[in-house]
């Protein structure tokens, strides 16, 4: 029988996985959507425009479900997590509330005008409330991550009789983990939405649909992807680098590492294995000879000790080592093959294949943009099974413990909770697949009145979609 400890992080895992899923791609589109109506802006080219329209019917939809399933994640360290969130309520709960109160409240402020604000507001204002949005799904990534690295690293104060008293409020936001960890979850939701956008691109000139307009959104997420998608593996790096100063423990689970290597001595590196955590061993694995040393290092020969599982006892282990191991590989290698597609495509690009009239050639790269799609949501979900499953047994880590943290209430009244949510998130998961496919076989608008950038019309005059079509003439060629 399941417990009220394992029931409580089974309907956090739940909720916490199906919301990761729309401010992934929220926060790297707001971005995007930035850029298209900047370049509409500076060229006046109305194909920039019908981007910024097209795509953000598709950020809307992700913000409302985004929105339905991230509030009842947060109610939940009030219902099943009591303990812990009296015990570090003071920093934590003030940084989720500057989550709310400052990013969600922007981002939300300024969503109606950059949705239904077309010609009814300068296009100058109308840019600015988009670039709000943006700014607005971005600082709740910082926040999160400033609230969830703290954590990882806790730092600003110390535990007094079961209560973290805050001592330097900056200290505790500028945790160890913070700076890196922003970047690389910033770098993540940025690299999603650019293969999210891709995929979607390409699947349109697969499809002979809009080919011209849909190989310009393909040009402007492969020019950014040729700096993102290598920069996130560098990141990613740091932060792995990190795991090793801070976390030796969720380090030896996520290489499956039961046995120290000394310093001064090569490590191996495990490519693949089978880990088996009640006889503290692996039954197969595939090693890379002085692997290790040249990933934390980049030299054969470790300066310090990376310690294995075995040097703690099994209560302080990470539990679930083959997840932990696994994620870390799954998230690994797709932000290898991500690297391996812009690379591929921008050699295209290069060539000339990549233009209308001889992208629709390359069938085989398209198609491995669709497949491409999903990875990033993939990856992230992975990096923070990695991240939160890693940092077992503690809620906070090396001073709550997980099963100090969780509520005392019925077991089967977590089961029932965990049930509805399970029951409510399969239902918005369908809903949003329905809705977005609906917006994707709609396709682009390419007809619709532009509003007018020279003398645009004031609040008080009617807005554009009233005023006859004043699409430029070279438009539709």
């Amino acid at each position: 029988m399941l417990d009220t400890v394992s029931l409580s992080r089974m309907q956090f895992a739940l909720t916490a996985i199906f919301h990761m899923l729309w401010p992934v791609l929220t926060t790297g589109m707001a971005i995007y959507l930035v850029v298209v109506e900047g370049l509409w802006l500076k060229t006046r080219n109305p194909d920039y425009y019908y981007h910024a329209r097209f795509w953000s019917k598709l950020y809307v939809l992700n913000f409302g479900i985004g929105v339905a399933s991230g509030l009842p994640m947060e109610f939940q360290f009030g219902t099943n997590w009591a303990p812990f969130s009296e015990a570090v309520g003071d920093f934590f709960g003030s940084i989720l509330g500057f989550e709310g109160a400052m990013a969600f409240m922007l981002e939300a402020g300024f969503l109606g005008i950059m949705l239904f604000g077309w010609g009814r507001v300068h296009p100058v204002i109308h840019y600015l409330a988009t670039i709000m949005v943006a700014f607005g799904a971005n600082l709740s990534t910082f926040w999160i991550l400033v609230a969830n690295s703290w954590l990882q690293t806790p730092a600003g104060g110390e535990m007094v009789n079961g209560k973290f008293i805050v001592s330097d409020y900056f200290q505790a936001i500028l945790n160890p983990f913070m700076v890196r960890s922003v970047a690389h979850m910033f770098l993540a939701t940025l690299e999603t939405s650019l293969f999210v956008i891709g995929g979607i691109s390409a699947w349109y000139i697969l499809k002979n649909r809009n080919v011209a307009f849909f190989t310009r959104s393909l040009q402007i997420v492969l020019a950014a992807a040729i700096a993102v998608t290598p920069l996130q593996i560098f990141v990613g790096h740091l932060s792995a680098e990190q795991v090793y100063e801070y976390q030796p423990t969720k380090l030896a689970a996520m290489e499956a590492k039961w046995e120290t290597s000394p310093a001064g001595q090569p490590a191996d590196w495990s490519l693949l294995a089978i880990p088996d955590e009640k006889g503290e061993r692996n039954k197969w694995e595939l090693n890379v000879p002085q692997g290790l040393g040249y990933i934390l290092e980049f030299k054969p020969k470790l300066s310090a000790p990376v310690l294995g599982l075995k040097e703690w006892p099994r209560e302080n282990r990470p539990k679930m080592v083959g997840l932990i191991y696994y994620s870390f590989r799954i998230m690994s290698g797709i932000g290898f093959f991500f690297a391996a597609l812009m690379g591929l495509s921008a050699v295209q690009w290069l060539r000339g294949k990549l233009v209308a009239g001889a992208i629709e050639q390359q069938k085989l790269l398209l198609l491995s943009w669709i497949f491409a799609a999903p990875l990033g949501y993939i990856a992230v979900e992975s990096g923070w099974i990695v991240r939160c499953v890693g940092r077992q047994p503690w809620a906070m880590y090396n001073q709550i413990r997980t099963a100090d943290a969780a509520s005392v209430i019925p077991a089967e009244t977590v089961l029932g909770s965990l049930l509805a949510f399970a029951g409510v998130y399969s239902l918005l998961f369908v809903m949003t697949l329905y809705f977005g496919s609906r917006i994707i076989q709609a396709g682009p608008n390419l007809e619709m009145a532009l509003p007018q950038l020279d003398n645009a019309p004031s609040v008080k005059e009617e807005p554009a979609e009233l005023l006859p079509d004043q699409r430029p003439a070279e438009a539709n060629q």
